[in-house]
């Protein structure tokens, strides 16, 4: 399927600018989704608004957004006040300041974009752009409006193209401190220290994001092949309780199951995975 632009404009920087088209980086299209039904019926079931207190459905045109002030105090919102909130822009998003690429701590990541030119004649210009921060190893720090509000993103090179990613506003990023202020400051020394720092030399790695997968969602996709095949369900396993256990001796067995695992490893080199999507169960056909 061919990727659709969720939004086009121009990528400004001074006098240089450039047509530009934005397309998601990540979707979850692919996930398993459902919908309510009636269990009797087998009929799909629709949602209705209904006042608190009456009990009685009210109809779309008569549904307003509200925002509480006080216990059951409700200021209305009509959708052309809403619209006038929202922030006019010029459809450009315009690179403010470049940076080191590992300036934004990655808690400030919202969502991934891919970026390439809108048009052919697009082309030159994108490109200079983008060499120009892959030349300095910096990334762009650009906003635009951007889904009704202006949204700041962070922009590098990727691949022939540009990877960006808008970032959350610092309301929106709690303190660390709000959670680690009352971890003890525990200091690790001797055996355990050492152990601790050769499981994670073992262990060290790559990121293979094919080799993690979703076993809820394919547990799921297998759950309703096995229901539209009319097989039997298998009972879930129930989990075996944790234990108490020594920290030494936890180590020291984790560092000679690391060192199992590398051996091993080392003689098998393990196949690559091809990155095949698993089968979605097949939905049936209206009768």
């Amino acid at each position: 399927m061919t990727a659709r632009a969720i939004w086009k404009g121009h990528l400004s920087v001074g006098e240089l600018s450039c047509g530009v088209a934005l397309y998601s980086a990540a979707t979850t299209s692919e996930r398993i989704s459902f919908h309510y039904v009636n269990r009797r019926s087998g009929n799909r079931l629709r949602r209705e608004f209904v006042d608190e207190a009456t009990g009685k459905p009210v109809e779309r045109d008569e549904q307003v957004k509200g925002y509480e002030t006080a216990k059951d105090t409700y200021v209305m919102l009509e959708p052309d006040d809403i619209a006038g909130a929202v922030p006019k822009g010029d459809k450009t998003l315009e690179i403010c300041e470049f940076i080191a690429c590992d300036d934004v701590d990655t808690v400030y990541f919202d969502k991934p974009y891919f970026l390439k030119p809108a048009d052919e004649a697009d082309e030159e210009a994108f490109a200079l752009i983008r060499e120009g921060m892959r030349a300095r190893k910096v990334a762009a720090l650009a906003r635009a409006v951007l889904f009704r509000r202006v949204r700041s993103m962070l922009i590098r090179p990727r691949g022939c193209g540009l990877l960006g990613h808008t970032l959350h506003f610092d309301y929106e990023v709690r303190a660390a401190e709000e959670v680690f202020d009352d971890l003890p400051d525990v200091t690790i020394k001797g055996e355990m220290r050492s152990l601790a720092k050769h499981i994670i030399e073992t262990k060290t790695g790559s990121f293979d994001p094919a080799a993690f997968d979703d076993r809820y969602d394919a547990a799921l996709a297998e759950l309703v092949k096995a229901k539209a095949e009319g097989r039997e369900i298998p009972k879930p396993r129930s989990e075996a309780k944790g234990k108490v256990v020594d920290l030494m001796e936890a180590l020291r067995e984790s560092a000679a199951a690391a060192d199992k695992q590398k051996k091993t490893a080392g003689r098998k080199k393990p196949e690559k995975k091809s990155g095949a999507k698993r089968a979605a169960p097949q939905r049936r056909k209206a009768g």
